[in-house]
């Protein structure tokens, strides 16, 4: 299969042209930023480019890498395929969470394109908070068990009960956080972020033991469900016929010594959409299990996942290329 064959090897040349160069941006405030690949998280490895984190490191004191959706997601692929492959290893972890966010998986509202936030999410619910905080401390655990400081970022909104934050961050606290600040950011900028900068600096210096959450040469099941059973809290794995396939193959093949690359829904600790909280009891399906060498990993995919966004009948993909005389781009307008 080649890229023409599939209407796109213009948009791919559009996008490869620079790849290799990362593009350098500036906060608000002047902080520099490095923006270099952005994959998503539920799909992919949902992390920047190991090339845009080295030029940071030598260019400050301190560099925030983001990890694509939750722990169970993006940092839990940070730690045991991008670590791996960069050979470095991060001295803290920031947890970002809302009280909205827990107290939607606490049963306190549902949240629905265009419309209102309902009351049971925005303003006060201790009830709901209470129930949903369990989510949080799962995703405060994937960190800590690769060995990794954890501080939690409490993103506030304007009409956060006080009490409600405060009761959130000594409760983070508790259940194993290094540190937890409210930080308005978004509002305040820099200034509403100072609390947090300082207890992610503190962190950071704290001695810490980075490991993986597995091993290379276990077998691809045994990966998987060390995945499943640590990150999502599930009681086991099912593999469907096309995915014990996939595996005998890529053992025949001789690449089942690569690290997983799950595919799931970044809307529940589990596969399954609808299970808020910090479910259990529940078994991660498998439905097939696909060899990326080139990317040097497997992707194992939850039954229920999409990889490809649906696409209109000609994708404006198919319409953008490289003016071959110019090098200038053609077909975005």
């Amino acid at each position: 299969m080649t890229a023409e064959a599939l209407s796109c090897a213009g948009s791919m040349a559009v996008l490869l042209k620079d790849a290799l160069l990362p593009n350098l941006l500036q906060t608000l405030e002047g902080t520099p930023a490095l923006v270099h690949t952005g994959p998503f998280g539920n799909i992919a490895h949902g992390n920047c480019s190991i090339v845009s984190d080295a030029i940071a490191i030598r260019c400050a004191d301190y560099v925030v890498t983001e990890a694509g959706f939750g722990s169970d997601l993006g940092a839990e692929k940070f730690f045991n395929i991008k670590c791996r492959v960069s050979g470095l290893a991060p001295a803290a972890a920031v947890v970002v969470a809302t009280l909205r966010a827990l107290k939607l998986h606490g049963g306190g509202g549902v949240v629905k394109a265009g419309v209102p936030v309902p009351i049971g999410l925005s303003g006060p619910n201790q009830e709901a908070l209470v129930r949903g905080f369990p989510n949080l401390e799962q995703h405060i655990a994937n960190v800590k068990s690769h060995g990794i400081p954890v501080v939690v970022a409490i993103n506030a909104f304007k009409d956060d009960p006080p009490s409600e934050l405060e009761w959130l961050r000594r409760q983070a606290s508790n259940v194993g956080a290094a540190e937890a600040a409210v930080s308005t950011h978004y509002v305040d900028g820099g200034q509403g972020s100072e609390e947090l900068a300082r207890a992610v600096i503190r962190t950071a210096r704290m001695p810490s033991s980075f490991r993986h959450l597995y091993e290379l040469n276990w077998p691809t099941k045994k990966k998987i469900e060390a995945i499943a059973m640590n990150m999502y809290g599930a009681s086991g794995v099912s593999f469907e016929p096309q995915a014990e396939r996939d595996i005998e193959l890529v053992q025949q093949l001789k690449y089942d010594a690569l690290p997983i690359c799950m595919a799931k829904t970044p809307l529940s600790l589990s596969h399954d959409p609808a299970l808020k909280g910090r479910p259990t009891g529940f078994t991660v399906p498998i439905k097939e299990v696909r060899l990326l060498a080139g990317a040097g990993f497997l992707t194992a995919l939850c039954s229920g996942i999409q990889l490809m966004p649906g696409l209109p009948k000609k994708p404006a993909g198919e319409r953008i290329g490289l003016d071959p005389d110019t090098g200038r781009t053609v077909g975005l307008s």
